[in-house]
């Protein structure tokens, strides 16, 4: 059984599949765009809509085979809700909390510079 930030794959079943690099409760950057995010969800792979997909430019679309994070994002004027390939994101460093208004319905507490998540969701 995966833990919480872990995502469900055998490398060994798929060799396109590798270990996220992030976790759930991690505070990250966008690398393309000026954002900061919480990441609430990892996919192994590209699992979002083929229109979406489409909709990203070619000269910067990311590849399908990497994990990929939901995340609640803001930049400086709004809070909002993103999905995003492990390449475009990077570590943030500031240790500041995201002001998104529904980190509190999926993390207990922002602590240590990382967000923790509550001891069990409903769906």
């Amino acid at each position: 059984m995966q833990h919480v930030g872990d995502i469900s794959m055998n490398p060994s079943s798929d060799p396109s599949m590798r270990a996220a690099r992030f976790v759930i409760g991690q505070v990250v950057r966008h690398r393309l765009f000026d954002f900061r995010a919480v990441i609430f969800d990892v996919d192994p792979t590209f699992a979002n809509a083929e229109e979406w997909w489409q909709a990203i430019p070619a000269s910067v679309r990311p590849d399908k085979n990497q994990p990929f994070y939901h995340l609640l994002a803001e930049n400086g004027e709004e809070c909002y809700v993103a999905y995003a390939s492990e390449a475009n994101l990077s570590a943030d460093t500031t240790g500041e909390p995201l002001r998104h208004p529904q980190t509190g319905l999926i993390f207990d507490r922002f602590e240590n510079g990382r967000y923790l998540p509550k001891g069990r969701l409903a769906n």
